[in-house]
């Protein structure tokens, strides 16, 4: 046994390697949930959320600190999602601002801008929001916790 162990270890290395979150896995990751939410794939996108993620909106006012809009769970957010998106069309375009992959590569914490389009009615409306998440990589699986999007001026 005692020569199997190095032999054990040796070609577990690489496994071992592979195990761990890449700045490439998680920019892949925030592009599907980009790709599903703007083709209104909400089963597909809502499928990429652990199912203890939650949901929380907040908006700046002025240089006071964020005010608290609500925070949802998993099942209301996708509830909420399906309603709204019966009478609305919301497309969205993020960029990706820092990725923090943690030091053991098993989370990252990612922050992006977002601009979100949304049309109802006729009429048009344009959001900004700064976005940030937490991602688990698990089982070969890159999963978000939950997202909180905190509601910005649009720059002209």
């Amino acid at each position: 046994m005692r020569t199997l162990l190095p032999l054990l270890l040796l070609l577990s290395g690489p496994a071992l390697a592979e195990a761990r979150l890449t700045d490439g896995q998680v920019r892949a990751f925030v592009a599907r949930q980009e790709q599903a939410w703007n083709a209104g794939a909400l089963d597909r996108y809502f499928s990429a959320f652990t199912p203890d993620a939650r949901f929380t909106d907040q908006a700046y006012v002025g240089d006071k600190p964020p005010v608290l809009y609500g925070t949802s769970t998993l099942a209301q957010a996708r509830a909420q999602a399906r309603r709204v998106g019966r009478d609305t069309k919301t497309r969205e375009a993020g960029q990706i601002l820092r990725v923090e992959i943690a030091a053991d590569g098993r989370s990252a914490h990612v922050v992006s801008n977002e601009t979100s389009i949304v049309e109802k009615a006729g009429r048009t409306r344009r959001l900004c929001a700064s976005r940030t998440q937490t991602l688990d990589f698990s089982g070969g699986r890159v999963r978000s916790r939950g997202q909180t999007d905190t509601f910005i001026k649009c720059p002209r």
